[in-house]
């Protein structure tokens, strides 16, 4: 089931997808690498490793709801919210067990809120609508639970981007979630929990909401 809202702004995955079949094309790629042998699960992996099932996870940015279904297939209630109309679509198609909502991130106001934990996968951060970074935190940060966790995963360099995506510096990310009220806990370079490092390209965040 999924809920619409008034127009949103346009993030900049509506400047990097490809225009219309943008959503196929993406969820093809992980079809295809699924097909291939390659466990592309690694987010929802990094999710059971902070807290079990059953518990309830928004998947902010699902893009085609390849972690939500991920989730929802493992005990977890989920949610999932994308601004892009076409990725909804598809993740309706896909998986109808799973709640899906349209909305832009900086606007999010479920009527269900209160999840213990908000993941965002796929380079959600820099692919945001312009301007939109500290509004959107503010509003992930509002539909947790005292002590819910924010988990963000993306790209710190061209390398780790789509083409035409600009870097968000990590500082901004996380000036925007200490004024947001979230405390940080840890960071990883990758969702298989490799070892931070300053110089890595990737960076998994786990941020925690104070009150």
């Amino acid at each position: 089931m999924s809920e619409t809202t008034s127009p949103e702004p346009r993030t900049r995955w509506s400047e990097v997808s490809g225009g219309l079949g943008g959503a196929t094309a993406y969820q093809q790629r992980f079809d295809d690498l699924a097909a291939s042998g390659v466990d592309i699960h690694g987010e929802a992996a990094f999710v059971e490793s902070l807290l079990p099932a059953p518990a309830r996870v928004l998947d902010a940015g699902c893009g085609t709801g390849r972690v939500a279904t991920q989730l929802t297939s493992l005990g977890y209630d989920c949610v999932g919210v994308d601004a892009d109309a076409e990725m909804v679509a598809v993740a309706e198609r896909r998986d109808p067990a799973t709640r899906w909502v349209r909305q832009d991130l900086s606007r999010l106001e479920l009527r269900t809120q209160a999840f213990a934990l908000a993941i965002l996968a796929g380079n959600v951060i820099p692919l945001l609508a312009p301007g939109t970074l500290l509004e959107a935190v503010e509003r992930l940060t509002a539909h947790l639970e005292p002590g819910g966790l924010l988990v963000a995963g993306f790209g710190l360099d061209t390398d780790h981007l789509p083409p035409g995506c600009p870097v968000t510096p990590l500082a901004d990310y996380d000036r925007a979630c200490e004024v947001a009220g979230l405390s940080f806990l840890r960071r990883y370079a990758s969702w298989d929990r490799a070892s931070w490092r300053p110089d890595a390209g990737y960076a998994v965040s786990v941020h925690r909401r104070n009150d």
